[in-house]
This record gives C-alpha cells, structure tokens and sequence, in this order.
C-alpha cells in the first residue's frame, strides 16, 4: 500500500520525514517537491534491495529502527543540509521492516534553485543517512541471516563533507 500524495508547502519547515512499513509513491513524492516555484531543480534518489551483497545471494533485507531517535537524526541530517546549501524542500522517506529484492528502500529528495546545490544536498543526506541514521540491516540468504556492518566506502562519503 502507497501513501496518498502531500504538498512539502503545507509544512512550515518545507521538509518530509518519514521512517514506515508501508511503501512509498516516487512519483507523488517528486511532484510535491515540483510544487515549489522558486525551485528550478529537483534531486532525487531511490534506494533499491539488491539481489547480491559481496558475491552472496539475497533473498530480503530486514530494517530496524528506534522510533522517536530514527526521526530526528533524520530531521538534523535534512536540517543540516539547509543550513550548507540554499535548498527549499526535503524529503527523506525511509522503509523499516521485511523488505524483498528490487523492494523500495528509501526515497530522498530536495528542490532548490540551482541544481548544484540540489546535487550536493541529495547526496550529503543520503552520505549521512547511511553512518550516522540508526538503522539496523539484516540480510536474508540461503546461508542464512547476517546483520550487516557498516561500509569503509560509506564512512569515507560521509568524510567528505566534513
């Protein structure tokens, strides 16, 4: 089942942040971000569950979070990210629980005036989202189940910025 469309401009701080089961509407989420006339860029990402991790199989990817924390780390990475480049909405969505491959993972999206800055800050969220967001991924093989590690590749995105 998909959320129903919403309008980014009817929130006072222009961002969406949502951790859920349920799956997600890309192309609802990329026409409220389309809603802003001062925005002459849009930026998105979409998270997908592959199919093969490090020359394993996977069958599914299970997600935990911490309600309540998961959140706000969340809303201080979108925050951050407005305060570093001149963006006009966020939007972070973020699946949580038994996903199966190909399976929607996580949607993040901003708008801004240019698209350099749109670039820059859809990346830096999502370079953020995976070292300092706390979820936790299980991967499901036929070898079995295995909680998985953060990634050096990852940590050193996430660097870059810094």
């Amino acid at each position: 089942m998909t959320k129903s469309p919403f309008s980014l401009r009817s929130q006072a701080d222009s961002r969406v942040i949502s951790v859920q089961k349920e799956d997600f509407d890309v192309a609802a989420l990329y026409q409220a971000l389309q809603q802003n006339p001062s925005s002459g860029a849009v930026v998105t990402f979409t998270g997908l569950v592959r199919d093969l991790n490090l020359g394993t199989a996977v069958n599914a990817l299970f997600i935990e979070h911490y309600p309540g924390m998961t959140e706000r780390a969340l809303s201080d990475i979108a925050s951050q990210a407005k305060l570093r480049w001149p963006i006009n909405d966020v939007a972070v969505v973020h699946r949580v629980g038994r996903l199966e491959v190909n399976q929607q993972i996580v949607f993040v999206g901003v708008n801004s005036a240019h698209r350099q800055a749109a670039f820059d800050a859809c990346e830096f969220i999502m370079d953020y989202l995976k070292t300092s967001a706390p979820f936790w991924k299980k991967e499901l093989s036929d070898q079995g189940e295995q909680w998985l590690e953060q990634r050096e590749s990852d940590r050193l995105a996430s660097k870059r910025w810094s």
